[in-house]
């Protein structure tokens, strides 16, 4: 029996490509059942649908297409060359559909899945290791996608859905996420070994209105706390140069090209001095984020959990 190619197509050519996936997907799997088996009845057994089923899905994907994928003989069929064609790209589809959807499954296994989890760059020396080492005593074989950056960029992220957590500061105050407050972090003032302040253990921020400042670039966190406390001690910082990391601006400390308000190093930098500062008040507030309404995963419950457990003792001592 020979067929022959249909003169009009129920979809047209030039249809836009979501409404021809919309059309043909939910029938993929069905045509790649009955050309494996070449029979209309046993692959309705094999895939539990019913026969009548079956044969209309083959049907109505002929006709979206406008071309003849079998050629008929009673119950058994044999795909046409244009259904050979159809077939292969049919195949690699479903398999990307089946590996795709391992991937999402074993990401949400409570025991192997992932945490897609951000922090910033002066947190990952020392504090999101250790958080993790801590975390994975219980959770050992968890996985972990880790991005560093600053506080803005992540927030952007964990909007497009590609973090899960993220360790921010400030602590984010916004109707579409979640967020709580952990530690704070006391803020030091830094400055070159040699310089005229450096034999102070302590200092009122005031003092050094006349420096030239280095600071991170506007965007980051810790530089709006940086102008801001220096706003409520009575000046604006006079900035030299800005960068992207702070043990950058450490660098540049110690080079003698201003001063700066930083955390504590993981490791002393030789070169600078850090003063306590008494007045005012120079800390950051260090908060883990997430988007409000977005269903956990096990594993990313789990860790969300542990954090939220460690309120007070976030950061080593």
């Amino acid at each position: 029996m020979v067929h022959q190619q249909r003169s009009q197509a129920y979809l047209s050519p030039s249809g836009d490509t979501e409404d021809i996936v919309a059309l043909l997907a939910p029938r993929l799997a069905y045509f790649a059942g009955v050309a494996r088996t070449e029979h209309v009845t046993r692959a309705a057994q094999e895939m539990q649908v019913p026969q009548s089923t079956l044969s209309r899905a083959m049907v109505r994907l002929e006709q979206d297409l406008g071309v003849d994928l079998f050629a008929r003989r009673g119950r058994t069929v044999s795909l046409t060359p244009a259904g050979r064609t159809f077939l292969t790209s049919v195949d690699r589809a479903l398999a990307e559909i089946e590996r795709a959807a391992d991937e999402v499954r074993a990401d949400a296994d409570p025991t192997t899945g992932k945490v897609a989890f951000g922090f910033l760059h002066t947190l990952g020396s020392e504090t999101v290791p250790g958080l993790i080492r801590a975390f994975r005593a219980d959770h050992p074989r968890v996985r972990f996608s880790l991005v560093q950056n600053y506080g803005e960029a992540m927030l952007e992220r964990l909007r497009a859905g590609e973090l899960d957590l993220c360790l921010t500061s400030p602590v984010p105050d916004a109707p579409d996420l979640v967020a709580r407050r952990l530690d704070e972090q006391k803020l030091r003032l830094v400055v070159p070994a040699d310089h005229r302040l450096a034999t102070r253990k302590r200092i009122r921020l005031a003092e050094a209105a006349d420096e030239t400042f280095v600071t991170l670039e506007p965007g980051y966190g810790l530089r709006r706390i940086t102008d801001d406390v220096c706003k409520e001690a009575g000046f604006k910082p006079r900035v030299a140069f800005e960068g992207e990391e702070a043990e950058t601006l450490r660098g540049l400390v110690a080079a003698g090209l201003g001063v700066a308000l930083l955390p504590p190093p993981a490791v002393p930098r030789p070169g600078v001095a850090e003063l306590t500062v008494t007045a005012p008040r120079a800390v950051r507030e260090i908060g883990v984020a997430w988007l409000d309404g977005h269903p956990d995963t096990p594993p990313v419950a789990a860790f969300k959990q542990f954090l939220l457990s460690r309120r007070g003792n976030l950061l080593p001592t």
